[in-house]
């Protein structure tokens, strides 16, 4: 497991303070309420953070004007993962990156190599023999072990 996690993508630039506008990869916006550091090119830079609907507005200590937050623009932003406390038995999609998919009857189907959102929700990329787009959701997923990295997934006709 990587101690830096990919959180997000700097869209934008906000007003003319050096605020910046971050599409985020969490569950929720305010996620980031919690998060006092985030790491740009794997420099830490201290941070304040409050969502704006779907977006998460970022003030960057040192970054004071418009001219610096529009260098950042299109950057990813990570977080340290001691950083982001999670639920017992959560974790990070990131985390299922590399992982072997299995069916349940224990056939390899490949290795995760990509969860993609769409509107619909997130979709784990399978390759393998074949190439699998499953739904990233409990109906389709009904094991993982994090230990021995594994994923049991339940397909269906066409997957």
């Amino acid at each position: 497991m990587k101690n830096l996690l990919e959180a997000g993508r700097i869209i934008n630039t906000h007003g003319v303070r050096g605020e910046i506008k971050l599409e985020p990869w969490a569950d929720s916006p305010a996620f980031f309420t919690k998060i006092h550091t985030l790491y740009i090119d794997s420099v830490p830079h201290r941070v304040s953070c409050r969502p704006s609907g779907r977006f998460v507005l970022i003030r960057i200590e040192g970054v004071d004007d418009m001219t610096a937050a529009e260098a950042l623009k299109t950057k990813i932003v990570c977080l340290d993962r001691a950083d982001a406390p999670i639920e017992e038995g959560a974790y990070f999609i990131a985390d299922l990156i590399g992982f072997t998919a299995v069916d349940e009857s224990g056939a390899e189907l490949g290795k995760i190599t990509d969860v993609f959102t769409v509107p619909a929700g997130d979709i784990m990329e399978i390759k393998g023999e074949r190439e699998h787009l499953v739904p990233l959701r409990p109906e389709f997923m009904v094991a993982r072990d994090m230990e021995k990295g594994i994923v049991t997934l339940r397909l269906i006709e066409g997957m």
